[in-house]
Formats: structure tokens, sequence, C-alpha cells
């Protein structure tokens, strides 16, 4: 049962995120507002998830000095992959790209590589955090869709606009999103049987959310419009509220740990050791 808790949130934070790219597939008007303000929204969630949900089970399951370096090196992993691969993260800029032929190509498998490998961390935050608590793996996992709807509509935009046939976009970005599935499952499986301590997964995962947020959209935000720009920073303090109440609603890792002594009978449980 709880494997199909985690395959559900999982499928909400990945595969169901790309409903809004097919419902906009044809409007581009649409498509633009959603990424305007939708990104922000998303960001806000990511930076909930990271410093409400996160960090605190994260200490929880280790010492703080450990926790922040992990963090600080999650923040940093994720700055050398968007500087090595050049990553893109589908900001608005992006859609007015004017580079044609083979360029076209190559920006389209960066773009494919880039989400790819995003899904899959995206996967290794919600499944580390499943194994802690429901309430880290649900916020996360909405974190990670609030986050992925509105880029997932920029990955359709972005494609389209350097060639790529409609049906070829949904079924590339399908794929993608599946990355986040497979890698989410087998990292609660492995938790489930391997002696490990997923505090600093979640450590890693919040420097990741961090950086996205921080780096990525935040700075886009500052580099609109005074109203434009006011009305994106208030989705983004949406996103936080959001998320946050529904942190706050769902279970915390107190039930996760009420099972400690299960693994010393021989029986798995899926939170960490103090």
């Amino acid at each position: 049962m709880e494997l199909l808790t985690v395959l559900f949130w999982t499928l909400v934070g990945s595969v169901f995120s790309l409903v809004g790219g097919i419902a906009l597939l044809g409007n581009k008007k649409l498509r633009d507002m959603a990424i305007r303000y939708g990104l922000p929204f998303g960001a806000g969630a990511l930076l909930a998830a990271a410093f409400l949900s996160l960090l605190p089970e994260a200490f929880e399951g280790s010492d703080i000095h450990t926790v922040t370096l992990y963090a600080l090196g999650g923040f940093l992993v994720f700055f050398v992959l968007e500087r090595c691969l050049g990553w893109f993260h589908h900001h608005e800029s992006h859609h007015h790209d004017k580079v044609h032929g083979r360029r076209n190509k190559t920006h389209q498998a960066l773009v494919i590589i880039g989400d790819t490998l995003h899904n899959a961390i995206d996967g290794v935050a919600i499944g580390a955090a499943f194994l802690v608590s429901p309430a880290a793996g649900i916020g996360t996992a909405l974190a990670v869709a609030a986050h992925e709807i509105p880029q997932e509509i920029g990955d359709f935009s972005i494609l389209l606009g350097k060639g790529m046939r409609p049906r070829n976009v949904i079924l590339v970005n399908l794929f993608s999103a599946l990355a986040t599935v497979v890698t989410a499952l087998v990292t609660y499986l492995l938790g489930g049987v391997i002696e490990f301590n997923p505090a600093l997964l979640l450590a890693v995962a919040a420097g990741f959310f961090i950086y996205i947020a921080a780096s990525d959209i935040i700075p886009d935000i500052h580099e609109k419009s005074r109203s434009e720009g006011n009305a994106q920073s208030i989705m983004l303090l949406i996103g936080v509220i959001a998320i946050g109440c529904i942190i706050s609603l769902t279970p915390h890792s107190h039930e996760a740990t009420d099972r400690h002594d299960d693994r010393e009978h021989g029986v798995v449980r899926h939170t960490y050791d103090t």
C-alpha cells in the first residue's frame, strides 16, 4: 500500500504535470501566461518544500553541520551541471531564440537531456522524502508538481519553437517525466532494504530546490516591470503559503520514527536512525 502511495504522488509530480502543456498546446498566449505566473508559484513551492519540510526532516535525522554541508553540495552540484551541460531552465527568453537548422536539433537535445536529468533528481527527492514521512513525501511531490507544470509548458513551447512536431513533443516529455517515477521508486525500494540515511538525500534535494528557485526564477522576477514583478512576487508567496499549509496538514515524521524499533526485529521501516 505504501508503494502505491509513493507511485501515485510521484505520478502527480511528474506525468500528470504534462497535462498543462498538452492542454495549452495550441494556444501560445495562454502558454505564455501560464509560464509567466506559474513559474514563480513553483519557485515558492520549492522554497517551502526545502525550508519547511526537507531541511527540518533532515535535521532530525543527522547533525546540523552535516545537513547544511550536503545542502550546499546539492546547490553547487546543480550549478555545475547547469554550466557543464548547458542546462536550459526555460526562461521566457528561450521562447525568442532565433537559432535555426542544426543548432535547433542541438538545443532540442539539450532541453530533453536537461529535463530528463532534472526529473530524475526530482524522483530521488520524492522517494527519499517518503522514506521519512508521508508529509515530507506529499509536500515534496506537490512542490515538484507546482514547479513542473509551468516548466513542462515551457518545454512544450521551446521544443515546438525548435521545429519539433507536437506529437513528438508529447512523447518526448512523457518519457522524460517517467524518469521521476523510476528514480522515486528505486530510491524508496532501496531505502527499505539497504541501511542508509535518507536525511542526507533530503539535504541534497533541498539544495537542488533552493538553487532552482534562487538562481533561476527569482532573478527573472527582478528583471520584470514593477507591475509584472509585483504580480509574480505575489504568486511566489502564494506558492510558499500553499505548500506550507499542505505540509502542516499532513502526517509528519513522528509517525515514521514510531517504527524505529521495527528494524531491530526484522521489520523494514521507512525512516532514518537518529
